[in-house]
C-alpha cells in the first residue's frame, strides 16, 4: 500500500543515512569546543522533523546543505524549527558534510504555515463515511507525506496523508499522539478525510 502513495523514498533513504551519521558525529558541549574549526552559516530551514530528531538547513551562499540536529535546537533553548524561518548557525565539518553546533540566531517570522506549505502531489481525496471517532497515530513520515493511524487491534489502519493535516492546521503527527479522524474507503483501504487533534476543539457539528 505505501508504494502507491509514498514519494521521494530514495531521498529518505539518503537522508536517514544523514540521520544516523549524524547521531553518532553529533557534538556535545565540552572542554574539545574551543578547538572545533566553526564555519558561520546564514540560511534558513528546509525542513525539520521533531519525530525524527533533525533535519536540514539550506545556507544563503549556495552550500550543501547543513544537518540541523535536535540537541543543537535544545541546547540553545528552542524546541523546533519551522520550515522557511531564518537562522545563522555556526557550523562543524563532519564527514558527511557540515552539522550545526551552536545556533547563533532563529527568526520564526519567515516560517510558513502548515497550511502556506506546497501541497504534495500524490493526494487522493475521499468521501468521508464514518464520525468523527478516536484514533491513535501508528506512524507518519513527513518527508514522504503519509502515514496510518490505529482504532486499536482487529480494525483496519487508516491512511493518513499530509495534505489532509495541512488542510485542518497539522504540520505533523507523532506516533502515539490521540487523535480525531473522519474517514471514508480510498482506493486501498480506510482512508481519513479529516483529522484533529484531541486537544484541538472540535467542531460543533461532532
Amino acid at each position: 500500500m505505501t508504494g502507491d502513495y509514498g514519494t521521494n523514498s530514495f531521498s529518505l533513504r539518503e537522508e536517514n543515512s544523514s540521520l544516523d551519521q549524524g547521531r553518532r558525529e553529533v557534538s556535545q558541549p565540552g572542554s574539545d569546543e574551543g578547538a572545533l574549526d566553526l564555519v558561520q552559516v546564514s540560511g534558513r530551514i528546509k525542513w525539520f522533523d521533531v519525530a525524527k530528531g533533525f533535519g536540514f538547513i539550506v545556507p544563503d551562499n549556495g552550500m550543501p546543505d547543513v544537518l540541523l540536529h535536535v540537541t543543537c535546537l535544545r541546547r540553545e533553548g528552542y524546541q523546533a524549527a519551522n520550515e522557511g524561518a531564518r537562522i545563522v548557525v555556526e557550523a562543524v565539518h563532519r564527514p558527511r558534510g557540515l552539522q550545526a553546533f551552536r545556533i547563533l540566531s532563529l527568526d520564526e517570522s519567515t516560517a510558513l504555515h502548515p497550511s502556506e506549505l506546497p501541497l504534495p502531489r500524490t493526494h487522493v481525496q475521499v468521501v468521508p463515511t464514518s464520525g468523527l471517532e478516536p484514533a491513535v497515530v501508528k506512524w507518519f513520515n513527513r518527508l514522504r507525506g503519509f502515514g496510518f493511524l490505529t482504532q486499536g487491534e482487529g480494525k483496519p489502519d487508516i491512511f493518513v496523508h499530509m495534505e489532509t493535516l495541512r488542510r485542518y492546521g497539522i504540520a505533523e503527527l507523532k506516533p502515539g499522539e490521540r487523535v480525531f479522524v473522519r474517514f471514508g474507503d480510498g482506493s486501498k483501504g480506510l482512508m481519513a478525510a479529516e483529522v484533529r487533534l484531541a486537544d484541538m476543539a472540535l467542531p460543533h457539528s461532532h
